[in-house]
């Protein structure tokens, strides 16, 4: 994974995100895309694995549906993203063979 790679990923996932974790993802699922939208779905079944909301009458109340709306939207928009690694991201570089330019003189 090079350094491009990485900024992204960190871009994608927040600057906590723990990048030997990530390096590994990598190596293991060769794609930053697929790294990101592994990261982002095992944050979305953490939250989906406690209550999205909690309230103590009268002294709290905990709401993480919106966090949820965040990640889904986050996954769903992830997939029309472009990584730099991607095979058909950026500019497509083209290769074309040059040929002598024939002038006729008057």
């Amino acid at each position: 994974m090079d350094s491009a790679v990485l900024a992204w990923l960190m871009g994608q996932l927040g600057p906590a995100t723990d990048q030997s974790d990530l390096q590994t993802r990598y190596t293991r699922l060769g794609s930053a895309k697929a790294v990101a939208l592994e990261v982002l779905s095992e944050r979305r079944a953490a939250l989906l694995a406690e209550p999205l909301q909690l309230t103590v009458s009268g002294v709290a109340t905990l709401d993480q549906s919106n966090n949820l709306t965040g990640l889904e939207r986050q996954i769903a928009s992830m997939k029309d993203a472009t990584a730099p690694d991607d095979p058909n991201g950026g500019d497509a570089l083209v290769v074309a063979p040059l040929q002598r330019a024939h002038y006729r003189r008057r």
